[in-house]
């Protein structure tokens, strides 16, 4: 079986004074504290989500 790509991203910066797209994206992204780090499937729709938000996440190097 093919082994699914995941991704890890922190939440590292808070989206207090960001747009409210911003906010949702932060919330769909299943983020719910700063400094949370979260796994998701490397996918289209998740890297853009990261995408539209590079000041308020980070991608973490997975260590294998």
């Amino acid at each position: 079986m093919a082994e699914t790509k995941k991704i890890r991203i922190q939440y590292y910066r808070s989206a207090i004074s960001t747009p409210t797209k911003h906010k949702l994206i932060v919330k769909g992204l299943g983020f719910t504290r700063l400094n949370q780090i979260v796994e998701r499937v490397d996918t289209e729709p998740t890297r853009g989500m990261v995408k539209a938000i590079p000041h308020l996440v980070r991608i973490l190097e997975n260590q294998a």
